[in-house]
């Protein structure tokens, strides 16, 4: 088995940095988290507890949330339903909710709990202080 392949990446914002249009963001169907490609994104005290912040991953933006327990999350950055920006979302330890039409969306899996269509969750953990996601 190959060592994951770590890239550096830096913080964005879906639709404000050049060359990362809001339309360039995936939104990929249902499935669950898969595993994938690893890359380091940024560091983990980007992330203020309790907050989310978008990050690129391989080519695709994701959205990275540090929980008050210190456990990390990380999703796709939009919304399915009107491309919201998830990073702005609030969260608890089960659910993150989108900022725009409060569409609540389950961590475990990505399904939506009112309705919606679900979110991609992907794999995501630390090493040596390193938010590392998996895409």
């Amino acid at each position: 088995m190959s060592a994951p392949h770590l890239e550096a990446a830096r913080p964005t914002t879906p639709g404000t940095d050049p060359g990362s249009p809001a339309t360039d963001v995936r939104t990929p169907g249902p499935a669950p988290a898969l595993r994938g490609e690893a890359y380091a994104v940024g560091r983990v005290d980007e992330v203020p507890p309790g907050e989310g912040r978008a990050f690129v991953a391989g080519g695709v933006q994701v959205a990275v949330f540090r929980l008050r327990d210190g456990s990390l999350h990380a999703t796709q950055a939009a919304c399915p339903h009107a491309g919201g920006p998830l990073a702005d979302g609030q969260t608890d330890v089960d659910v993150l909710v989108c900022p725009l039409h409060l569409y609540a969306y389950r961590w475990r899996d990505g399904a939506s709990t009112s309705g919606a269509a679900p979110i991609r969750v992907y794999p995501v953990h630390e090493s040596g202080g390193e938010i590392v996601v998996e895409v």
